[in-house]
């Protein structure tokens, strides 16, 4: 039945043949779509509530990173309550480096260039669909648990009928580009439920792995080395 098992179709932008040209647009129009759907209020409002008073003064490693928008976005956010956010952005392809001004280390979220407890926080926003296999998100899962030192946060598309319907009308309306709306509704399409996670979780050997359901769009993994 539709939507009940993880697409493995490819995505558009996932080839590495397409051009800067390409990717510079792909990356606004997602900045466009993320900012729709309140991206950035994932973090805002769950990091401090899951490290309490460590918030205040972080290094976050996010992965999968993209142009690093949202790491400046959280950045500018920390910073207008007093705190210190440096965020560093890992993505597998070099060209978002040229996009942004942030921290970038070009990088695979299956081996992480980094040592253990390299940063406080490693964060991955909607890129572990982008995985096909498993075992390949175990091993994100663990990569992240590694480096972090007081914790994860990892949150992917929520495979349902609603959010699908939502964003196919949301690009249609918006005259988003063939090649983009197409891959939006296959990165739904690839998304996951929360049984699905809490099981790869498991297999990860992630201690108190927290999955949930984040406003009926999102599923969120969470999990904190000691108390907040």
């Amino acid at each position: 039945m539709f939507l009940n098992r993880r697409s493995i179709e490819t995505e558009y932008f996932d080839s590495p043949d397409r051009s800067p040209v390409e990717l510079e647009e792909h990356y606004r129009l997602l900045g466009k779509i993320n900012s729709l759907f309140y991206l950035r209020d994932t973090y805002q409002r769950n990091l401090p509530r899951m490290l309490g008073a460590r918030c205040r003064r972080l290094k976050i490693l996010d992965v999968g990173a993209g142009d690093g928008s949202l790491g400046q976005q959280l950045e500018t956010w920390a910073s207008s309550r007093g705190w210190e956010w440096e965020v560093t952005n890992l993505d597998l392809q070099p060209t978002p480096t040229r996009l942004s001004t942030g921290r970038f280390v070009a990088g695979s979220v299956l081996d992480l260039p980094f040592p253990d407890d390299g940063f406080d926080v490693v964060t991955g926003s909607q890129m572990t669909h982008h995985l096909l296999e498993d075992s390949a998100i175990v091993r994100h899962f663990q990569e992240a648990w590694r480096v972090a030192r007081h914790g994860i946060f990892i949150n992917d598309l929520h495979r349902n009928i609603g959010l699908y319907s939502m964003l196919w009308l949301v690009l249609r309306v918006g005259n988003f580009p063939p090649t983009f709306r197409q891959d939006g509704l296959i990165s739904v399409r690839r998304g996951f439920r929360i049984p699905e996670w809490t099981r790869l979780a498991s297999q990860a050997g992630i201690p108190n792995a927290r999955v949930r359901l984040y406003f009926g769009a999102r599923v969120t993994l969470e999990s904190s080395k000691g108390p907040p």
